[in-house]
């Protein structure tokens, strides 16, 4: 049987992080795999964890299945944090989270209840450029893709006139995927000015919404970057919401997430619980447990949830710093190129305006590792790696700039 399969190039990102780990260079910088790292490099397990752990270990007398949903206190905590525990769609019976097995389970588990609920071959507009998983991860479900204007690669800021026009002419019930914050690949976010505006749109042209969250508190701040989110919820009929606690709680391996619906009613919110029930049970049956009860341990303690607020904060203020340095660095190492954009950004990602040849170049001379589009992984960096990557990106040959 495995005569007839070929074997496949790894998806970009593992094989650059296998060419990293292969390069022998002592001073090679990985820019290109998006997860949090400290001062000394090391993406830490954070304290409000690590408590959380002992107490979840010292109460925890079963093993038992919990049921496709997952983890109950989990999934009320999750939405309290999302929506915010007041939130109308909440009192009103027609919000509520389903865990799954991190952000692209949620995802998954989104396109797959898309696709029940539509038809084959069903539309999901993404932004240009998107994440470049959310491609297989829709179109595994047997989703198509298509892209609204987004990115001016140019300035660096969002194309929200373009973007609007787009979604302007959509049909009713077309479904448009969003990032909430902290846009991956771009970093380049809307204005909370700018989602009042596109939510207003979204319900004229009775458009469903399906938000990836996965960065909750890195972008501004845990309320800030829940403005959008909250506003599709409270001032749209339906809509999707897929959430991830790798970045922000540091559960990456742990695969905690988990998919909010947002219904007319209640009863229409049962009803899309019981298909997700299904579409679980025939994917991967079960959640895992031990990240969701974490999650729900802090969330759940107020002791806890300051001292995990208290860390994600300096998280997001350390890679705010790293923008500003950043940013100082290029201007001054290239004084005719404008890299001012990366500063305003948000989040973990910034694209830079380099082509795929400058990229190979910069792995090739430089040991310095990203994705062929230039997305870096701005927590990856540190002082002496800023002043490398500057250094660097001045040198490159004017053919490549």
């Amino acid at each position: 049987m495995f005569e007839t399969l070929d074997t496949l190039t790894p998806e970009s990102i593992l094989g650059l992080l296998a060419a990293f780990r292969a390069d022998p260079a002592p001073g090679k910088i990985d820019l290109g795999v998006g997860v949090y790292r400290n001062e000394q490099g090391i993406t830490p397990v954070m304290k409000a964890v690590r408590l959380a752990e002992q107490a979840v270990y010292a109460d925890q007398d079963s093993k038992s299945y919990l049921g496709p949903m997952g983890n109950d206190a989990f999934n009320t905590s999750i939405c309290n944090l999302v929506l915010g525990a007041g939130h109308a769609a909440l009192a009103a019976a027609r919000a509520r989270a389903f865990q799954s097995p991190g952000g692209c389970g949620a995802l998954r588990l989104g396109a797959e209840l898309i696709r029940k609920a539509g038809s084959a071959g069903t539309v999901v507009h993404v932004s240009d450029p998107t994440w470049a998983n959310h491609v297989p991860l829709l179109t595994g479900a047997g989703i198509r893709i298509a892209s609204y204007p987004y990115y001016d690669a140019a300035t660096g800021e969002v194309r929200f006139q373009a973007m609007m026009d787009y979604i302007d002419a959509l049909s009713p019930g077309a479904v448009v995927l969003l990032h909430g914050s902290c846009h991956n690949p771009t970093g380049a976010d809307l204005s909370p000015a700018q989602w009042q505006l596109l939510v207003d749109v979204l319900a004229r042209r009775q458009l469903v919404p399906f938000v990836d969250f996965a960065y909750q508190g890195l972008g501004v701040g845990v309320e800030a970057d829940a403005l959008g989110a909250r506003l599709v919820a409270e001032k749209l009929p339906e809509a999707l919401i897929a959430l991830s606690c790798s970045k922000n709680f540091g559960l990456y391996r742990e695969r905690v997430g988990a998919l909010i619906v947002v219904s007319q009613d209640a009863a229409q919110l049962e009803a899309a619980m019981s298909h997700l029930r299904a579409i679980s049970r025939g994917i991967y049956s079960m959640p895992p447990d031990h990240g969701a009860a974490v999650v729900a341990r802090i969330l759940g303690d107020a002791s806890l949830a300051e001292v995990w607020r208290n860390e994600l904060s300096q998280m997001q203020a350390r890679m705010r710093t790293l923008r500003v340095d950043l940013t100082r660095a290029l201007r001054q190492a290239c004084p005719d190129r404008d890299f001012s954009a990366i500063e305003r950004q948000h989040g973990m990602f910034s694209l830079l305006n380099l082509s795929p040849a400058a990229v190979d170049h910069l792995r090739e001379t430089h040991h310095i590792y990203m994705p062929q589009n230039g997305r870096i992984n701005v927590a990856g960096l540190d002082p002496n790696a800023i002043a490398v990557l500057s250094a660097a990106i001045a040198a490159l040959p004017s053919a490549l700039r």
